[in-house]
């Protein structure tokens, strides 16, 4: 039975009122506990107040809160919820939500993971430490049973069970009507930047914990994002593709639209706008505000484009067009991309100034004969001054055939020490300094979509393609910005392609 806040309230007055020994005074007390702890069981945001009691509450708690209601009724069985550090995510999540859960079901099944064991074990500990506390056994009467001593890996007097690993640990053997997976990915690992960091995380998930859930069974993953790669951005892409597990999402950023922190009541603006001010642009928006792919972050952003507004690009005096090719067809690999740009001159203060503009932008994923039929169309749709196909994947090959067919190609390798970001960053400027312009064509939407999504975007096949193109056109001196050395000018041949 639940009381009413007005019979609460009744209740609390009598007690101040009745005489020292009345014995109405022990009915009211039991009265009153018999509602505490039916609230508890119903709800867990009285749970959490109950069990912490310098919980400081905010509005996404109870978002939480309702959200892991929904996944104890067996309501939801997939649920992602992307929040900033230091916004209890692993109190709620990894100690107070698993201890609600086993004290409603102690005969079920938890999973726990975290990016490393230790982490883990440390989370079974605290749950195992709070069910034996006499808080926790006026609510619920779940125990421990006897033989339960390892902070990992332990079980209730009802069959239940708790399995405490970290990502990459073994689960053989093990079920768990309900997976819970905290911050799977490391600082340190992210920082790396490298993909194969998050498909780890992401062919562990699969191979491992995933296979373990028990029929009806929920899973729950509270993290921070770090990346479009991160184990959501790739459970969100997997199951879209496949039409596979429907799952809820719920991102709660640091810094609401409105400007206003998501936790007042904790992180004031002024603390939250100084870590802005410190962190990386891309750290910041990844972590949280749980954007890792926004424009902000990006090296390319989409306004640095100057658009052409006619219905034909300009004249054009010198064209190059790039290749960077995959390996071959199949779900996994990268696309071939090409790209063809065209140098013009525009009259600036009666100064010819050199521009350049992206005159097509093509991807696909190519089995080796069609890439080459491409390649071989393209070059005659543009015939380019300049063909320029990186010395990788199906490049070689593609380098060989084009050249037997009488196609002149100028081979591209990367100089050692130049990665993706560092030749990104050293045709940077030319977009910024607004010489770089694009059609309203949906191909070119797509060039600057990716080129605004790098480097944490999915593919990058458009972006090689560009920075290749671009840092020929500044190499061979068709373009100078005036920060750049006075150089001998290349006066390239005249030619005109539309």
């Amino acid at each position: 039975m639940i009381l009413t806040r007005d019979e609460i309230k009744k209740y609390l007055t009598l007690l101040d009122t009745l005489p020292e020994g009345s014995p109405e005074i022990e009915k009211i007390n039991t009265l009153l506990q018999v509602d505490k702890r039916e609230r508890c069981k119903l709800n867990f945001m009285p749970f959490v107040r109950q069990m912490w009691s310098a919980f400081i509450p905010g509005k996404h708690h109870t978002i939480m809160a309702e959200a892991f209601e929904r996944v104890a009724r067996g309501e939801l069985k997939r649920l992602i919820i992307n929040m900033p550090p230091r916004h209890t995510k692993s109190e709620f999540a990894s100690y107070l939500f698993p201890s609600w859960f086993l004290g409603l079901y102690p005969e079920k099944k938890i999973i726990q993971t975290a990016h490393t064991a230790e982490l883990a074990v440390g989370f079974g500990r605290k749950v195992r430490n709070l069910v034996n506390t006499p808080e926790y056994q006026e609510i619920f009467p779940t125990k421990l049973s006897a033989d339960s001593k390892a902070a990992g890996r332990w079980n209730t007097h009802k069959g239940g069970d708790y399995f405490a690993i970290g990502v990459g640990g073994a689960v053989t053997g093990k079920g768990a009507d309900v997976l819970i997976i905290d911050d799977p990915h490391s600082e340190q690992e992210a920082m790396q930047g490298s993909p194969q960091v998050y498909e780890r995380v992401f062919e562990w998930y699969n191979s491992g914990p995933r296979q373990r859930l028990q029929p009806g069974g929920s899973i729950v993953i509270v993290m921070t994002r770090w990346s479009k790669k991160d184990l959501t951005g790739q459970i969100l892409s997997t199951a879209a593709k496949k039409e596979l597990d429907e799952w809820e999402v719920i991102e709660l950023p640091a810094l609401l639209p409105s400007n206003k922190p998501l936790w007042p009541e904790f992180w004031k603006q002024d603390e939250l706008e100084a870590i802005k001010a410190e962190l990386p642009v891309g750290k910041w928006e990844a972590q949280y505000q749980q954007n890792p792919t926004s424009e902000e972050g990006a090296i390319i952003k989409r306004d640095m484009w100057k658009i052409w507004d006619g219905d034909r690009p300009p004249q054009v005096d010198y064209i190059i067009q790039s290749w960077d090719t995959a390996f071959e067809k199949n779900n996994r690999s990268d696309y071939s991309a090409c790209t063809t740009w065209g140098v013009f001159y525009r009259d600036i203060d009666g100064i010819e100034v050199a521009n350049i503009i992206v005159l097509d932008a093509y991807k696909e994923r190519l089995e080796f004969p069609e890439l080459k039929r491409q390649a071989y169309d393209m070059w005659k749709e543009w015939s380019p001054d300049t063909l320029i196909v990186e010395k990788k994947a199906a490049g070689a090959p593609l380098i060989y055939e084009l050249r037997r067919m009488g196609i002149p190609i100028a081979e591209y390798t990367p100089s050692k020490g130049s990665d993706k970001i560092a030749r990104v960053n050293a045709i940077s400027d030319l977009f910024a300094s607004g010489m770089v312009w694009r059609p309203e064509k949906k191909w070119a939407d797509e060039l600057v979509e990716e080129m605004a999504s790098f480097p944490n975007g999915d593919h990058d096949d458009l972006v090689d393609s560009t920075s290749q193109a671009l840092l020929r056109f500044r190499q061979g001196g068709f373009i100078q910005l005036s920060s750049d050395e006075e150089d001998k000018m290349f006066v390239p041949r005249k030619a005109a392609y539309y």
